[in-house]
């Protein structure tokens, strides 16, 4: 079976001996080397985690293959927590809709399935040094691409299909920059710090989608607790902000923004 096909079912059906030849083989596909195999419970069953280190930078191995993506609205119910703060938001002026629902309906990626290769993925992710269009060319100079935005969504959310990659609910008494032990600054699921800051700015192959956080937007603009926190949301696709990175008002910001960049097998 080529690695590239390795679907996340198959990966989880493996004993640790079986997922620790399959690590090597990767590592021997990139020129790497394992640093790290481990496994994890995770949505009530074990995940092996894995890390290939390549030129000095660590990467995560995420399976692939038919995977459900997106936030499903219709299955989801807010606590009323939840939609108090949203209220709170919209009473301040914020928010793209008249109830809680309503604005994640604009802000979210819909409910799909998709089926995605295997492939190695930065555990970082990395500052962007060039502006958004030569950045294609600078990493595959490096046998390197940008994950496209259904990549992200599932190395992110590693099969959760949760509002955040760690479950439904957030801290609605502080903002995600203010909390360094909340449930952001852990690994996820792959190993990847991923969706961790919501002053970063993660772009991908689609410039109508930043993922990972909005620049500190949301705290800076004072908009809420709950607002505060969606940015982190692994379905989050912040599309005004994506119109904002790639448009005319985003040029000479490289600096402000990353990319996670992704190493095929």
């Amino acid at each position: 079976m080529s690695l590239s096909a390795l679907s996340l079912d198959q990966w989880r059906s493996f004993d640790l001996p079986t997922a620790r030849r399959v690590a090597h083989g990767a590592a021997e596909l990139v020129g790497g080397r394992v640093t790290a195999l481990g496994t994890v419970e995770h949505l009530g069953a074990p995940l092996h985690r894995v890390r290939i280190e390549r030129d000095d930078q660590e990467f995560a191995l995420i399976p692939g293959g038919r995977v459900t993506l997106g936030f499903d609205l219709d299955a989801w119910r807010p606590t009323p927590e939840q939609t108090a703060d949203y209220a709170a938001s919209l009473e301040h002026g914020f928010g793209y809709g008249a109830d809680l629902r309503e604005h994640l309906a604009q802000v979210l990626s819909p409910r799909r399935t998709v089926t995605l290769a295997t492939v190695l993925m930065a555990v970082e992710d990395e500052e962007l040094a060039e502006a958004y269009g030569d950045l294609p060319a600078v990493l595959a100079a490096r046998g390197l691409r940008m994950p496209s935005p259904d990549e992200w969504e599932h190395a992110c959310g590693a099969g959760a299909t949760t509002l955040f990659r760690w479950g439904d609910d957030c801290p609605l008494d502080r903002l995600p920059h203010g909390d360094p032990d909340g449930p952001q600054s852990r690994p996820n699921a792959f190993g990847l710090r991923i969706a961790y800051d919501t002053y970063r700015t993660e772009v991908s192959s689609n410039t109508a989608s930043v993922h990972g956080g909005d620049g500190g937007e949301s705290v800076c603009g004072g908009y809420g607790f709950l607002l505060g926190w969606l940015p982190l949301a692994t379905a989050n696709r912040n599309p005004f902000m994506a119109e904002f990175v790639h448009g005319p008002d985003g040029d000479g910001l490289c600096e402000d923004f990353s990319t996670r960049p992704v190493l095929p097998l």
